[in-house]
């Protein structure tokens, strides 16, 4: 065991200090929410969790539609997402030539920089049109049995800040897979291709098996990104109070309800209201994580 001395223990003891800042820092956040929010919370009990009505002027208030969006949503880009990030990180670390893998690399990192505002605008006055005159219409007309492709082609609505996630979401999975992938030891491909496995197999089983725990915490961190997204989903997504199966009708998420109607909330009760709406998005995103945590745990294992 090495031999502390003065300066040894005062450093050991000062950097003790910042993870306990941390934790200080979230008691604190979920300390605040739940006092501003009492109000509410004593009004409407855990049935707040389950009611989908929300009437600012009788008072009446219920998170279910903007719970039900949120997951929406982020599930929707995650599926979306995970593909081409995946499949993108594995191009640029394993098939890309270096002159084309830099370059992509370096547009990938200036897209993760984008403020969520300019893709809200691009969605605008690019994939709302797009989606309301060809995809929609397409997914209506081959996928129409299924109840997720139904009703009116409104072009915001669901799907369209599903796909505006999805594209948000990608650059953080692309970035962090990309470099998980590229610190998979030497040594394991060379033993791979050394007891004759193709270049796919030695990818399948030996470097994917490697990096699979940080690829899922590339996962987990656009599903942050995608839970907690507040501007470009609020200018997309419709902002109507409803719960519908249909990926084409509006709908609304916990950040949004609160990006739109904080500064209108006149009594307060409706503000308490939308304080519990802060709190639930903070509790369904640690939610979220540490059922995430837990997969990355289990892959581990096995």
């Amino acid at each position: 065991m090495a031999r502390k001395d003065g300066g040894d223990i005062i450093f050991e003891r000062t950097l003790t200090v910042f993870p306990c800042l941390i934790l200080l820092i979230v008691a604190g956040i979920l300390f605040t929410l739940v006092h501003a929010s009492w109000a509410s919370i004593v009004r409407f009990g855990p049935g707040f969790l389950v009611t989908s009505t929300w009437d600012p002027v009788f008072e009446h208030f219920g998170a279910l539609p903007f719970i039900f969006g949120t997951l929406v949503t982020s599930f929707v880009a995650l599926l979306l997402a995970i593909p081409i990030g995946v499949g993108t990180a594995i191009y640029l670390a394993e098939y890309a030539p270096f002159k084309i893998q830099k370059t992509i690399a370096m547009l990938i990192d200036l897209l993760a920089a984008v403020p969520s505002v300019i893709y809200g605008l691009w969605g605008i006055f690019v994939l709302v049109p797009v989606m309301r005159s060809h995809v929609q219409p397409f997914l209506g007309k081959y996928l129409g049995f299924l109840p997720f492709f139904q009703g009116p082609n409104y072009g915001v609505g669901i799907l369209s800040a599903s796909v505006i996630l999805a594209i948000m979401i990608v650059p953080f999975i692309i970035s962090v897979s990309r470099e998980v992938i590229l610190a998979v030891p030497q040594v394991y491909k060379e033993t791979a291709y050394a007891m004759g496995a193709t270049r796919w197999e030695a990818l399948r089983t030996v470097i994917l098996s490697y990096a699979k725990p940080g690829i899922m915490g590339a996962i987990i961190l656009a599903l942050g990104r995608a839970i907690g997204e507040t501007m470009a989903v609020t200018m997309i997504i419709g902002n109507n109070v409803k719960i519908s199966a249909s990926l084409f009708s509006p709908g609304y998420t916990l950040a949004s309800v609160i990006a739109n109607e904080f500064a209108e909330a006149a009594t307060k009760l409706y503000l308490s209201a939308l304080i519990e709406i802060g709190l639930v998005l903070f509790l369904v995103s640690i939610l979220v994580n540490m059922i995430a945590r837990f997969l990355i745990w289990s892959v581990t294992q096995r």
